[in-house]
């Protein structure tokens, strides 16, 4: 048998969510942040549309997107790359800027896949401890090595739900060395953005990239649609690595047709904070310590590890899921995404059943 890169064989699979409901039981799944409703009515129209020139390659520069993409968020066309979501851009990004010799420096409980994308490049990786669960922008400049390659901050963060200002995010900037690059992932930014400014216009320092989703306030997580905005030379060497075809024709018509309707985008934005507003209260008055969130989802905190499996147990006998998250750090943390009103009624009352039973 053939062996695999050693770097390679040393690495685990990535933990994807394990949703397996029990005999007689409807599965509730809260556990993979997806949106709480389907996307535009837009979008399957579009789609439809689409299958029917199924026969042709996709437009490989995605040209009609990018200008819808460059349209509505106010950026340079040309500078606009798309992924099979934004974890093709990810894994890309470390496979071209990192190596062995060097490190990818990360938040402590930051996005797991950053983690896995750096082992993609068999680059060391460095933690930043951070700030009651937010990305502290002293700790990751104390925490930057001579041989730091990529810094990666999701903004609002994932798993914990906080964010960080964008003056935090320009010091951040301007502290690093201008050779190490500055990857800031906002796959939760639409959620975020009526908040801040965006902050698009620190591509144009040549050193930092912005990423974004149509997986999360669009709902489009079927369709694996991410996109970013990259400095003209990071780009053209990101593009040798990309799949020519990446993005399917019927998804670049759903992602447009998306973006071409951002009054429903952002309804599902506030109908998402309205919901999370409220089930944190819930669990909250249940004896919950419960992160304030800028996103589609809620960081519930237990006592202990055990007791955060333990919780998980009782809810997975009743067909919900919501998400351990040991692979960040936090394995006395589950994170629940805002559903629909039903699955997020049912799981609350739930917790709210195993919290009093359990006495916390």
């Amino acid at each position: 048998m053939i062996p695999p890169l050693p770097h390679i064989k040393a690495m685990q699979a990535y933990a994807l969510a394990d949703l397996k409901s029990p005999p007689g039981k409807r599965l509730i799944s809260l556990s993979q942040n997806e949106c709480l409703r389907p996307p535009s009515p837009n979008v399957t129209r579009a789609a439809e549309a689409a299958l029917a020139e199924a026969q042709l390659y996709p437009d490989p520069n995605w040209n009609a997107l990018r200008g819808a993409i460059s349209a509505h968020y106010g950026v340079p066309a040309d500078q606009i790359l798309l992924g099979n979501g934004s974890l093709e851009l990810i894994g890309c990004l470390t496979r071209a800027y990192a190596d062995a010799d060097n490190a990818v420096l990360v938040p402590r409980h930051s996005y797991p896949f950053f983690r896995t994308a750096a082992q993609f490049a068999d680059a060391r990786v460095d933690l930043a401890d951070e700030v009651d669960l937010a990305v502290s922008v002293d700790h990751l400049l104390q925490a930057t090595a001579p041989d730091t390659r990529i810094v990666f901050v999701a903004n609002p963060g994932n798993p914990t739900g906080t964010r960080i200002s964008q003056a935090k995010l320009r010091r951040l900037r301007a502290g690093l060395d201008a050779q190490v690059l500055l990857v800031i992932d906002e796959a939760y930014g639409e959620f975020a953005d009526h908040l801040n400014e965006p902050v698009f216009d620190m591509v144009g320092l040549g050193n930092t990239v912005i990423l974004r989703s149509f997986s999360k306030a669009y709902g489009l997580a079927g369709f694996r649609v991410g996109w970013g905005l990259f400095p003209p030379d990071i780009a053209n060497n990101l593009r040798k690595l990309m799949n020519p075809n990446n993005l399917p024709a019927v998804s670049q018509a759903a992602a447009m047709a998306a973006v071409e309707d951002p009054d429903y985008m952002r309804e599902t934005c506030v109908l998402t904070g309205v919901l999370r507003q409220q089930i944190c209260a819930r669990l909250v008055k249940a004896g919950f310590a419960v992160k304030d969130s800028f996103t589609n989802f809620l960081l519930i905190r237990f006592k202990s590890g055990a007791q955060a499996q333990k919780a998980d147990a009782a809810l997975r006998a009743e067909g919900i899921y919501l998400r351990l998250q040991s692979g960040a750090g936090l394995g006395h943390c589950l994170r629940m995404t805002i559903g629909g009103m039903e699955d997020n009624q049912i799981a609350v009352e739930a917790l709210t059943r195993w919290a009093e039973k359990e006495k916390i």
